[in-house]
């Protein structure tokens, strides 16, 4: 982190507070994908069923994914402080009887518990970084987060192999969620000498608890049968997907109803006539979809198609994170010069990539494709890191810091969203194709490549119109 300036009212610990924050950040979103490694040694240990085991992993997601936005509400109220102390202690302690389970069903309601506490803290994150940081120094703390998001997603694996290889494959699954407990005691006495005081002028957070129903049976209907196709256990109710898109329409009725009735909202839907929040989150859900379906078909690709362990998939990735570490703090520090068209850059990135690595598995899938994939992946990873911070600081720049904590919870189940999306239909075309092709991994993970290029592709569009709309936009204001 940069060392602090005196910048006139600003926080002095500001930097340190928000490595805090990232830290704790971190350790949440690395449970979303370090928990599959463990899945087998989880089976074993404890005898789960097939369900059960679906579930420690999709409780985690849903449940993470339903508190964000009623939490960012509570952050802007009640008090971020209050609220990420208190997410960060409930995660920390759930991680502790996670790891003392002794059933399968024990598990699985802990994972629901500590999918909760994962999503009161992560929306204080970003309301912290918005309530500390202004103009440049707000773009680079975004470009830290965004490095930090894409670290978590790709080193899960990693992670996970690591723990399980030194702990043993008995009860090395139980170490995935103890070695939270030192990171989650020093980040809470951290959290607790560094963040700011929320002070005495917070309102009363007063929750629209029909808004919340609505809003969370909408977000569930939608991510719970991507979650069962991503899953390939048991039936898909497709059904629900249908029903998300009627339950989100009658959140917003009532949203706009009771605001006119008690002036205020769970979610303040002026938001989304912001061009810069509503183009930002249309980018989040569609890339996200893409990024999180990269990650996931490369991991299905080096493990059942390759044979490669855990660690060795987990160490193929590696490239990825690395490049976007890079290039996510030169991100962050451009995006107050180059704005949108920095996203632009970013994406078109990823998706030439995405298609470079199918066209390299295709011509060259006898040669070891960990180092034939490493450069691609590189420069993938670089991509990414000019997309996931800058569009944060793009989507947020109008956003009232009263407000910002309501608004990231927002873009980020938006993302979640789009994750669960992207996992469902990339995963699905990875396996469909290796079962219809009787084991064909390389032509599988070609198409996995080629519908997350796609997706990536959507993003850029988006991007490109963006751009296009404000160019047009400042010519008739000139003329």
């Amino acid at each position: 982190m940069p060392r602090s300036k005196p910048v006139p009212g600003a926080d002095p610990d500001r930097w340190r507070a928000f490595a805090v924050c990232l830290l704790a950040g971190f350790m949440t979103l690395l449970d979303v994908s370090v928990v599959n490694v463990a899945l087998p040694s989880v089976q074993a240990g404890l005898r789960t069923s097939s369900a059960q085991l679906s579930w420690v992993v999709a409780g985690y997601t849903l449940a993470f994914g339903l508190a964000l936005v009623p939490s960012g509400r509570l952050g802007d109220g009640l008090g971020r402080r209050r609220m990420f102390l208190a997410g960060l202690a409930a995660f920390t302690v759930l991680s502790m009887v996670c790891g003392v389970s002794v059933s399968g069903t024990w598990l699985v309601c802990a994972r629901l518990g500590q999918g909760v506490a994962g999503g009161m803290l992560t929306p204080q994150v970003v309301g912290l970084m918005q309530q500390l940081f202004q103009g440049r120094e707000r773009g680079r703390a975004a470009g830290f987060y965004g490095a930090m998001v894409a670290a978590a997603t790709a080193v899960g694996p990693l992670v996970g192999g690591l723990l399980l290889r030194a702990a043993g494959s008995a009860d090395g699954w139980r170490w995935v969620f103890f070695v939270n407990l030192p990171i989650g005691v020093v980040t809470f006495a951290l959290a607790f000498r560094l963040l700011p005081q929320d002070g005495g002028q917070r309102q009363a957070a007063r929750l629209d608890l029909a808004g919340v129903v609505l809003l969370g049976a909408g977000v569930a209907a939608i991510i719970l049968p991507l979650i069962r196709a991503e899953d390939g256990r048991g039936h898909v109710r497709w059904s629900l997907l249908g029903l998300g898109p009627v339950l989100l329409a009658c959140f917003v009725g009532w949203e706009r109803h009771h605001r006119r009735r008690k002036g205020s909202a769970l979610v303040d839907l002026h938001l989304l006539r912001h061009r810069p929040y509503a183009i930002g989150t249309l980018i989040g859900v569609v890339y996200f979809a893409g990024y999180t379906g990269l990650v996931f078909v490369l991991s299905l690709y080096f493990q059942r198609g390759l044979g490669y362990s855990a660690l060795a998939a987990g160490a193929a990735g590696a490239p990825f994170s690395i490049g976007s570490s890079i290039s996510a703090a030169f991100g962050g520090r451009a995006t107050h010069r180059f704005g949108r068209p920095l996203v632009v850059v970013g994406t078109f990135t990823v998706a030439l990539a995405l298609v470079g690595m199918g066209l390299l598995v295709r011509h060259h899938h006898r040669a070891p494709m960990w180092l034939v994939l490493c450069g691609p992946l590189l420069v993938a990873g670089l991509g990414s890191g000019l997309v996931i911070g800058p569009n944060l600081t793009l989507a947020l720049q109008r956003v009232p810091p009263t407000q910002g904590g309501t608004a990231a919870a927002v873009l980020q189940t938006a993302q979640r969203i789009g994750s669960a999306f992207g996992l469902a239909v990339v995963g699905s075309a990875f396996l469909g194709t290796l079962a219809a092709s009787h084991g064909d991994s390389s032509l599988a993970v070609r198409r996995g490549l080629f519908i997350s290029a796609v997706l990536v592709g959507v993003a850029l569009l988006a991007a490109v119109a963006d751009v296009l709309g404000s160019t047009r936009g400042r010519r008739q204001a000139a003329s």
